[in-house]
């Protein structure tokens, strides 16, 4: 049996559910000094003083500094991402110094022998505030109506990026149907199993930083360009990581600042935030306005389609802050064939926490829009929702597919994952249901939601990138070393925080290399072992770093056979290679192991002239394509008209995600993509006052769904094999969050069609719920019953469907 395609348990899971395992946290050094920050309160103000004498005076207490302290040497954190040339840019230092611009941005910390008493010195701080204007709405702030966040530049706009493809104002001119819509993305906080933390231990003039983070190889490069200590003198150490969905695809300023101390005082520092702290300070996602007008023919086709966005980049741009809402630039037309596509995206300075990438990073943002624009023009035609999408989106026998936005999208089969989702779904059934309960003046009503997506994912080609002006190359590393025993040791700048890259990576080498899947070892996330990565991020560890793995065991392969020619004094065209085995074709007796080859080659009595001694390789692969998943999602939810309360009765998810290595981590990965996107559709809002304060700051206001509040998913898949690498693959580790938010409201709107309501501000609560339908003026809540649905609906044929 092979490994690639087998449902294999993963290796490093015994370990890590029994805690015998190093988080950050775990990991003790001699000597440890612990850090706490002290946050402003205050969303805008400036700082008058700091007064820290009294705070340096409490037992246990080592050091207390300040922004100004540090202000020499502390630099401005990255933004690798400068979308357009006149972007605006503001300084980011890691401790404020003059200005706070956010609720919970750092002013001083205390450094001290446990964290215990770091944070009891806290309270001893005083700072003189004055306050500024809070600048918390997106709509306002562009306009300046508030204030500025940043005075120096003289705007709230840092950038604006335009992409435009046809005559989208030909194709909205003289439509047959235009449709209209505002959509808002709510602020979302990523919240992983566990919280950031970081340890930094200097050794003389070098320094090991242990932190929980995507990015090893980024992180090492940055802290040098910031603080000026040569790349070469820093170790960057990712551990387990527990999850991170983009939230620790970062340069955080307590990151830099633990380097810092460390130097300083030249003892470990060691910094973990807390739930509350990490809700405030480690960066956001989401938050967008989305105005759109989509302009289609009477028999559904679409014509164009026009976007205009306002991002929420809150007080500062991190690391790739500006370009998230830009590659959701690619994805507005979706699976969708249309004459014009005008895309406008305006970054907005707010005095909030600043947004970055999110699971999924600007995707989920543009399914979310165009899938509930099919929603609409359906219900405009009166037509099923499945029908409509059938008389747009491309055929399977039209790919390779040049799209309104320029990709190239290489393979795909939409119709296959639509008709088995729709089997698994009973859709017909489902509808009957529905137009029962309808009939019936149900109070409780039934909504069936429809999402077919796909994804741009694999964050590369480089040349792609360069062309966006991202900061960074898009390829990734991977070495095989097979060691003199015949072990092999798979070494990936992958850099894994949940995925169970230990798992997949040793499959693929074991099935190349012909070694049992336990000889192989799997290495990453630390700068001295793996020195050449760009991490993990984008859905890009297997459609990337797993085919530079495939490249590096075909190099080993190429070194080896020439040796195994030598030994079976054969010419290397004559070899075969199969299940770890040399052998002389059409002389199947004749052979050599690859483990005989490495012993011969580890003694190197009998080598061919010139030939190292070794058959480890090394291989960088930078795709040529970006990689695209696709699917066909439908979800079944039952609405109380009566109370709002919404029921996820049925989840289907049929996913196309190419070759899939290995079902069992792939069913993980789409699980927990479906949990975070069903959150935003019904769960998950990061709420801000007036002032600038976040009012959700614990878990007992930030709603995140455990097992108990989710349906049970039925999901499966199809399988049309990636062109642009050789092993077929495509990316799944954002699949289900990109697809499952527009199915749920879908879903949720689908039901509230009859009462007059077309849309509910996500997340969908009970009481938007109820409110939707309050203002919709059609349900009286005191009847004890809904009130008669109207006609239409949608639930024209589906076209023989299922």
């Amino acid at each position: 049996m092979t490994e690639v395609g087998s449902p294999r348990k993963r290796s490093e899971d015994a370990r890590l559910v029994t805690g015998r395992t190093k988080w950050t946290d775990n990991i003790q050094a001699p000597g440890t000094l612990h850090v706490a920050f002290l946050r402003s309160p205050h969303a805008h103000a400036r700082i008058e003083s700091v007064d820290v004498a009294e705070a340096r005076r409490r037992p246990g207490v080592v050091a207390v500094l300040t922004g100004a302290d540090l202000a020499a040497e502390q630099g401005s954190l990255p933004c690798a991402w400068p979308v357009t040339e006149d972007m605006k840019l503001p300084d980011h230092p890691p401790m404020a110094v003059e200005e706070v611009r956010y609720a919970g941005e750092p002013v001083a910390c205390v450094i001290a022998r446990d964290r215990y008493a770091a944070v009891d010195a806290l309270e001893e701080i005083d700072v003189d505030y004055a306050p500024l204007p809070a600048v918390v709405d997106m709509e306002r702030a562009v306009r300046g109506d508030d204030g500025l966040v940043h005075e120096s530049l003289g705007t709230n706009e840092s950038y604006t990026w335009v992409f435009e493809n046809g005559d989208v104002e030909a194709a909205m001119r003289d439509a047959p149907v235009v449709i209209e819509r505002r959509y808002v993305q709510q602020r979302l906080i990523p919240t992983a199993m566990e919280p950031r933390a970081v340890l930094c231990v200097p050794d003389g003039d070098e320094f090991t930083l242990y932190s929980a983070t995507q990015i090893p190889h980024i992180l090492r490069l940055m802290l040098a360009v910031v603080t000026e200590i040569p790349e070469h003198r820093i170790r960057v150490v990712a551990p387990d990581v527990g999850g991170g969905f983009g939230s620790k695809l970062q340069v955080y300023g307590e990151e830099v600042l633990c380097l810092l101390l460390a130097r300083r005082l030249g003892r470990p520092v060691k910094w973990t935030e807390s739930r509350s702290e990490g809700n405030m300070t480690t960066h956001h996602g989401r938050d967008q306005i989305q105005r759109l007008t989509l302009a289609a023919e009477r028999d559904g086709r679409i014509r164009g389609l026009k976007v205009e966005l306002l991002a929420d980049m809150g007080a500062y741009l991190m690391l790739v802050t500006p370009g998230i809402p830009i590659l959701g630039a690619f994805m507005f037309n979706g699976i969708y064939k249309m004459d014009a596509l005008s895309f406008t995206c305006t970054g907005v300075f707010t005095t909030k926490t600043p947004t970055d990438a999110y699971r999924g990073a600007g995707r989920p943002e543009a399914t979310f829009a165009i899938e509930r624009l099919m929603d609409e023009l359906a219900e405009e035609l009166d037509l099923d929702p499945i029908e409509v999408r059938r008389r747009n989106w491309i055929k399977h026998e039209e790919f390779p597919y040049e799209t309104i936005a320029g990709l190239t999208y290489d393979s795909g089969n939409y119709e296959a994952a639509t008709d088995r989702a729709l089997a698994l779904f009973e859709y017909d059934k489902l509808r009957a249901e529905q137009s029962d309960r309808r009939e019936r003046r149900d109070p409780v009503q039934l909504g069936i939601g429809v999402s077919t997506f796909t994804e741009m994912c694999g964050l590369a080609p480089s040349r792609v990138l360069g062309s966006l002006s991202y900061g960074a190359g898009g390829w990734e590393h991977a070495a095989v070393r097979v060691l003199p025993s015949g072990k092999v040791e798979v070494v990936t700048g992958s850099s894994p925080h949940g995925q169970g890259h230990a798992t997949a990576w040793a499959q693929i080498a074991a099935d190349r290399l012909g070694v049992p899947f336990e000889d192989v070892k799997v290495l990453h996330g630390d700068t001295a072992v793996s020195p050449k990565g760009m991490d993990t991020y984008g859905s890009r560890s297997l459609a990337v770093g797993g085919v530079a793995l495939y490249g590096a065991c075909e190099k080993v392969i190429d070194k080896a056979r020439r040796i195994a020619a030598h030994l079976l004094e054969a010419g290397e065209q004559d070899l075969e290679f199969s299940e770890g085995r040399f052998s002389v074709r059409g002389v199947s007796e004749e052979g050599r192991t690859l483990q005989e080859v490495v012993t011969a080659a580890f003694a190197a009595h009998d080598l061919p002239d010139g030939m190292e001694p070794s058959v480890d390789a090394d291989a960088t692969f930078d795709p040529e394509n970006f990689s695209f998943p696709h699917g066909t999602h439908l979800c079944a939810a039952e609405v109380d008209t009566e109370t709002g309360m919404v029921k996820l009765r049925s989840y289907v998810a049929v996913d196309d995600i190419g070759k899939v290595v290995n079902p069992m981590i792939v069913e993980g990965q789409v699980h927990g993509g479906l949990a975070q996107g069903i959150a935003q559709a019904l769960y998950e809002e990061a709420v801000y006052d007036a002032e600038g304060n976040l009012t959700t700051t614990t878990m007992a206001d930030y709603l995140v769904p455990s097992a108990a509040d989710l349906p049970d998913f039925t999901t499966d898949r199809t399988e049309t094999p990636a062109t642009s690498n050789p092993l077929g693959v495509k990316g799944v580790g954002e699949a289900g969050t990109i697809a499952s938010t527009p199915a749920v409201v879908n879903a949720i709107v689908n039901a509230l069609r009859p009462y007059g309501v077309n849309d509910i501000a996500m997340p969908c609560s009970p009481e938007r719920v109820w409110r939707a339908l309050q203002e919709a003026g059609g349900h009286d809540p005191g009847s004890g019953s809904g009130v008669q649905p109207g006609a239409g609906g949608g639930l024209g044929s589906v076209g023989g469907a299922a």
